[in-house]
């Protein structure tokens, strides 16, 4: 790249079009999705009702310390890319490429696995039948027939999210309604028709504690969208914060009452041989098998909401990051008559429609995989809050967390003791050769990137980028 003035830079930018309500479906209904509709039953088990549900009343204040960072940071610099704004801001180029490239890998580690869960979920009210074998996979037979259905649903959602963020945002506000919806009529029927005699156990100890607290941070992965998405709200900067931390606290009320749903639905033989705990539940509490499958219909529209606001967090990380000229140029470029980022949502797309040939077991590599992308980001998001208040006191934030220093320093500590849960010397230790492979793989990708971008931008100035990352502002 030349070396320019900055008045002769072009700056793309993002269009202004999300209203509060579009953003907290956003955060809410990509932070719910389908995982408890797989998972309640299985927290129960390994902790029990109490454990279960403590476990997640400790998960969401762990996670409202490094909400309540980025509920400051985002309505101060509100810009897309979220983690790669505030972390450059805060501790420079090095450290802001990485944070923003972990949760990159966060939000298509899970977008990815989003095409495998659809095609789970239909194969439950509509079994498809196993023609076109193409070959197993980590003990898997994956054939054509099941995997189309993931690829579809992805090059659809990839379509919805290149002709605009506001039809995108539509979509989501509608699904997350059903969602709901399903989820409250599921609740109603555990108390209603259920018995509390089937909520045991109780609590199984504190090794069960852990281990339903180990998958806390993936379960509350959305929240962090706003952020990336900032550049987009048309709502004063100050309630940006409001509807942050509402929206984890919405979360973990969910997770709660779902909890207690399928303990009181049904009994313990039900939750632990289903192939789909909580719709079985939902099919014993009310009688009837075609209960499960509303439930079930309910649960797409939760996989939906999370696949389309990961997929919205993915193309915007990719596109600061192209726009600041960390990535090439071609991922910064805006569709002239929608305003989305063009390529960067083709990418992601396709990324989306190879993972479900990847078959079923691969579903858990890219939840687990990504959840490490995701404390990643966290941990240097929370370092950049703590580096701002230091280095940058004058900042303008139209919301200030009070006794910054404690939730500053408590979010550093939250997010690295989460980090260590998942090394090897953790208990959650991630699996080689696949988990680990998809994280080495990412890194070398990242690497070679990084390498491509400097070379081909080495006469850019500090000016120029920030320029370019923050606007004349």
């Amino acid at each position: 790249m030349m070396n320019v003035s900055i008045e002769k830079m072009e700056r793309e930018t993002l269009s202004k079009v999300l209203g509060r309500t579009d953003v907290l479906a956003l955060s809410f209904g990509t932070m719910i999705g389908w995982g408890w509709i797989m998972l309640a039953g299985h927290w129960v088990t390994q902790a029990g009702v109490l454990g279960a549900i403590l476990a997640f009343v400790i998960g969401a204040i762990l996670c409202i310390f490094v909400g309540l960072t980025y509920a400051e940071l985002t309505p101060a610099l509100p810009l897309a890319g979220g983690e790669l704004v505030f972390a450059y801001r805060g501790m420079g180029y090095k450290a802001s490429w990485i944070c923003a490239w972990a949760i990159c890998f966060a939000y298509v580690g899970v977008s990815a696995w989003e095409g495998i869960a659809i095609a789970t979920a239909v194969n439950y009210v509509l079994p498809i039948p196993d023609k076109g074998y193409l070959w197993t996979i980590a003990g898997y037979d994956v054939y054509f027939s099941w995997a189309i259905v993931g690829i579809a649903c992805a090059f659809l959602l990839s379509v919805l999210n290149h002709i605009g963020v506001k039809t995108s945002a539509i979509f989501q506000v509608m699904a997350t309604i059903g969602l709901v919806l399903v989820g409250l009529i599921f609740l109603f029927g555990g108390i209603t028709k259920g018995s509390i005699e089937y909520a045991v156990p109780t609590f199984t100890g504190v090794s069960g504690l852990v281990a339903v607290l180990l998958m806390a941070p993936s379960m509350f992965v959305g929240f962090d969208v706003i952020p990336q998405s900032a550049e987009e709200m048309n709502i004063p900067l100050r309630q940006i914060a409001g509807v942050l931390i509402f929206s984890i606290c919405m979360a973990a009320a969910w997770y709660i009452l779902m909890i207690l749903g399928i303990s009181l639905s049904a009994p313990a033989e039900i939750r632990d041989t289903a192939s789909v705990p909580v719709a079985d539940s939902m099919a014993y509490a009310f009688g009837s098998p075609i209960w499960g499958k509303i439930l079930i219909a309910g649960g797409i529209c939760g996989i939906l909401t999370s696949w389309n606001g990961f997929i919205v967090g993915a193309t915007r990380v990719i596109f600061a990051m192209a726009r600041a000229k960390m990535l090439p140029e071609v991922f910064a470029k805006v569709h002239p008559r929608y305003k989305t980022p063009t390529a960067a949502t083709i990418l992601v797309g396709i990324i989306c429609c190879v993972s479900p040939l990847l078959g079923k077991n691969a579903l858990v590599w890219f939840v687990n995989a990504s959840a490490f992308g995701t404390v990643i980001a966290y941990f240097m998001v929370s370092l950049s809050f703590v580096m701002l208040r230091k280095n940058e006191p004058g900042l303008k934030r139209p919301f200030e967390v009070k006794r910054a220093r404690f939730v500053g320093i408590m979010a550093v500590l939250v997010s690295a003791g989460f980090i260590s849960l998942y090394l090897p010397i953790g208990p959650g230790s991630l699996q080689w050769p696949y988990e680990w492979g998809m994280i080495l793989l990412w890194i070398l990708i990242g690497a070679v990137l990084a390498a491509i971008a400097k070379r081909s931008y080495k006469d850019i100035t500090d000016a120029e980028r920030e320029y370019l990352m923050f606007g004349e502002e």
